[in-house]
C-alpha cells in the first residue's frame, strides 16, 4: 500500500516537473528574503553586538520594544504611518479598478494599447527618480508647477516645506507611478466575465451603465475584495526610499514614518536591536489589520483570502 502510494506520488511529481521548474525561482526567492530572515527576530529581545554575534549576545526581553512604546514621539510616528497608508489606500486603490473599467470601454484597439502602455510605464521608474521628478516639478524657482501658478498672478509655493502638502504629494505620486500596473490584474478578471452576459443584457435593452453595475462589477467584485484584504495589510508597509528621498527636518511633523524612524535612530547609530523591534511590532500589527479584513469579510460575503 505504501510503496504505491509513493509511486503514484513519484508520477505526479514527474507529470509536473516542468511546472515545479518553473515554480523553483519563485519558492528560492521566499525562502531565501523572506523566511530566512524570521530568523532574525530573536535580535529584537537581545542587547546586539555585532562582534559578540547573536548567541552570545545578552537577552534582554522587552527591552526595545517598551523603550520604543514609551517614545515621546511613538504617536506621532504611528499616526504619520498609518495616515500615509490610509490615504493611499482610500484614493489609490479606487484608481486601478476605475482605469480599468474605461480602458475595458475603448473600442480603438491602438488608442487603447497606446493607453496602457503609457500608464504602465511609470512602475518601472525608479523611486530615486519619481523622487527626483517631484522636486524637480515643486521647485519654488524652476518647477513648471510653480510657472504654472504664477502664469495666473500668484506667488511660487515652496510645496516641500510645508508639513500640511506632504501626505497629498505623496499619495499622488503613488498613484501616478503605480496605478497602470495595477490596472493589469483587473484587466484580467475582466477577461474572465462570460461575453454572452453582455450580449443578454442588451437583448433586454441595457444600457452601458446598467451592464457596468450589473454584470461588469459584480464580475470584478472577488478580485477586489482580495486585493482590498491585502492592501489593508500593508497599510503600515510605507515604503521607505520615497518618504526618505522627499522628506525633510522641516516637514517632519507630517513625514516622519515609522521606517524613516528605523533607518535614523536605529541602523544610523546602529541599534539593530531597536530596529528589529520596531519592524516586528510594525509586522504584528499589519497581520492583525489583514486578519481582521479577511475575517470581516469572509462573513459578510464569499469572498477571503483563506
Amino acid at each position: 500500500m505504501k510503496v504505491s502510494w509513493v509511486k503514484a506520488f513519484l508520477k505526479k511529481l514527474n507529470r509536473s516537473k516542468i511546472l515545479l521548474l518553473m515554480f523553483l525561482p519563485c519558492l528560492l526567492f521566499y525562502l531565501i528574503f523572506k523566511y530566512l530572515p524570521m530568523f532574525g527576530i530573536v535580535v529584537s529581545f537581545k542587547n546586539y553586538n555585532l562582534y559578540k554575534g547573536i548567541w552570545d549576545s545578552p537577552w534582554v526581553g522587552l527591552k526595545y520594544y517598551k523603550l520604543f512604546f514609551h517614545s515621546p514621539d511613538f504617536l506621532k510616528y504611528l499616526r504619520n504611518t498609518f495616515l500615509l497608508g490610509f490615504y493611499k489606500l482610500i484614493f489609490g486603490f479606487p484608481a486601478p479598478i476605475i482605469l480599468a473599467l474605461l480602458l475595458n470601454e475603448l473600442k480603438h484597439i491602438v488608442f487603447k494599447r497606446f493607453v496602457q502602455t503609457v500608464s504602465y510605464l511609470p512602475h518601472f521608474i525608479s523611486n530615486v527618480v519619481v523622487a527626483s521628478m517631484v522636486l524637480m516639478f515643486l521647485s519654488p524657482s524652476s518647477g513648471i508647477v510653480n510657472h504654472l501658478i504664477q502664469l495666473f498672478g500668484m506667488q511660487p509655493i515652496n510645496f516641500m516645506v510645508k508639513p500640511e502638502m506632504f501626505r497629498s504629494i505623496y499619495v499622488l505620486s503613488e498613484i501616478w507611478q503605480h496605478t497602470g500596473w495595477e490596472t493589469i490584474i483587473y484587466l484580467a478578471a475582466l477577461t474572465t466575465i462570460d461575453p454572452l452576459l453582455y450580449e443578454a443584457a442588451e437583448i433586454d435593452g441595457a444600457g452601458r451603465w446598467k451592464k457596468l453595475f450589473h454584470i461588469t462589477l459584480p464580475g470584478l467584485v472577488p478580485t477586489i475584495v482580495i486585493l482590498f484584504i491585502l492592501n489593508i495589510g500593508n497599510v503600515l508597509d510605507i515604503g521607505f526610499e520615497k518618504v526618505f528621498l522627499l522628506y525633510n527636518p522641516s516637514i517632519y511633523e507630517t513625514s516622519d514614518i515609522i521606517s524613516t524612524y528605523v533607518y535614523r535612530t536605529g541602523l544610523g547609530q546602529g541599534n539593530f536591536s531597536y530596529a528589529t523591534a520596531i519592524d516586528l511590532f510594525t509586522g504584528l500589527i499589519s497581520f492583525i489589520f489583514i486578519y481582521s479584513a479577511n475575517t470581516i469579510s469572509r462573513k459578510i460575503g464569499e469572498n477571503s483570502l483563506w
